[in-house]
């Protein structure tokens, strides 16, 4: 009877630690980062399907012939059967490569992306700096106000700057009357066309860099600030070596991110010119629109917006390896 109880009781003990050891799978499910994972698998999802797979499709569509519109895409392999010449890969390129208005557009997409960072990085910090030393009560209303043209979307803030730069009844050109200067072909003219559409440029993107630079501003200590003011510094000694050094990773993120935003804008030099006068205000995006949708060459249109991926990449190796080398030395 009593062997009988102690097998029992062994039993019974065996099972209730079997059921108390978690599985496996339990194990597996349990962990934080499977849970990390389930909770980001419809985001990755999302950027599978409408970032990764487009991109590869438009490289995929960048190494085929489109033949209706020109026959001489690929001179160099005429000799080839259509079948083979035609699915050279990269053959749009080294075709872009030989078209003066390709080099034109690499040209001005650099000098639009290049002037309006710079631009909308200065003003951001003059405004961040001018909202920082408002009370607190007043921040809010000003922060506001000055997101505005941020919030509101590009194209529609856009015709409101078409109108101001009418030929026939610009406000600007309007107001220039009465110091009697001359009306200025704000869009008509190649020069101005392009400050135009990077003022605009500046005017939709400038509260980015001012909302990210107030938020780092709001991170300095002020006991920092305390110790230069007894040392003697002045502000621009405050701003050179205090605020600047403890923002510069902020700095090099948000011009990061916003020169990735600027070479693919479309909205503003759409709306604004339509790449012209001439094509001299087209940027990647704009020209691969004109060619790839209007022109019904799609192959070589993705070939267009492709080519920004080598520039962007190298400006985001130097940025971001900058950053990294400031942390390690942090």
């Amino acid at each position: 009877m009593v062997d009988t109880a102690l097998s029992s009781n062994a039993t019974t003990s065996t099972r209730v630690r079997a059921k108390a050891r978690p599985s496996g799978l339990r194990k597996f499910l349990q962990r934080k980062s499977t849970i990390a994972f389930f909770m980001a698998l419809p985001l990755i999802l999302l950027i599978l399907t409408l970032v990764v797979y487009p991109a590869f499709y438009a490289i995929y569509l960048s190494t085929l012939r489109k033949s209706m519109t020109s026959v001489a895409w690929m001179r160099n392999c005429q000799w080839l059967p259509d079948a083979i010449c035609g699915y050279i890969p990269f053959g749009n390129i080294q075709f872009l490569f030989t078209r003066e208005t390709f080099w034109m557009v690499v040209w001005q997409s650099c000098l639009f992306a290049i002037s309006a960072v710079i631009f909308k990085a200065l003003i951001g910090f003059i405004v961040a700096h001018f909202v920082h030393n408002i009370p607190a009560k007043g921040q809010r209303k000003w922060r506001g106000m000055l997101l505005i043209p941020w919030v509101i979307p590009p194209a529609m803030s856009t015709l409101a700057w078409l109108w101001l730069f009418d030929p026939s009844y610009s406000a600007f050109n309007y107001a220039l009357s009465a110091f009697n200067a001359g009306p200025i072909p704000w869009t008509g003219n190649a020069n101005w066309a392009r400050f135009s559409v990077i003022l605009v440029n500046i005017w939709v993107g400038a509260p980015f860099f001012m909302i990210m630079y107030l938020a780092a501003l709001k991170s300095v200590p002020d006991q920092l600030y305390e110790a230069a003011a007894i040392d003697g510094a002045n502000w621009w000694q405050r701003i050179w070596y205090v605020t600047l050094p403890m923002m510069r990773n902020i700095i090099a993120i948000t011009a990061l991110f916003s020169t990735i935003v600027t070479f693919a804008n479309f909205d503003i030099v759409r709306v604004l010119t339509a790449g012209g006068p001439l094509d001299k205000t087209h940027l990647f995006a704009t020209w691969a629109f004109r060619i790839g949708i209007e022109g019904g060459d799609i192959p070589l249109g993705a070939s267009v917006s492709l080519f920004m991926v080598p520039i962007l990449a190298i400006a985001a190796i130097f940025i971001l390896r900058d950053i990294t080398k400031r942390g390690n030395e942090a």
